[in-house]
């Protein structure tokens, strides 16, 4: 099981809805994708931990999922990586 920062325990991610942040196990198309990927970053606009939380997955590089409102393929975009949450 893995350790929870402090942040991460206070991510409105975290519950009932956090399917959305990550890509189901099978396939899907790139409109229910966009969706998901929406619907996700919606809750990330609102939510306390946005800046730690983008500035954990671009630290860490990140590879899967929505982090701190970014898609994994937004939190590869170079200029991207040194715009403030």
């Amino acid at each position: 099981m893995a350790v929870l920062t402090d942040w991460q325990a206070e991510g409105m991610c975290r519950g009932s809805h956090s399917h959305l942040f990550f890509a189901p196990p099978r396939f899907e198309r790139k409109a229910d994708r966009e969706r998901r990927e929406a619907r996700a970053k919606a809750i990330c606009q609102v939510c306390p931990v946005l800046g730690a939380c983008r500035e954990y997955a671009l630290t860490l590089d990140e590879a899967y999922g929505v982090w701190g409102g970014l898609t994994a393929n937004e939190r590869r975009r170079p200029l991207l990586r040194l715009a403030p949450a």
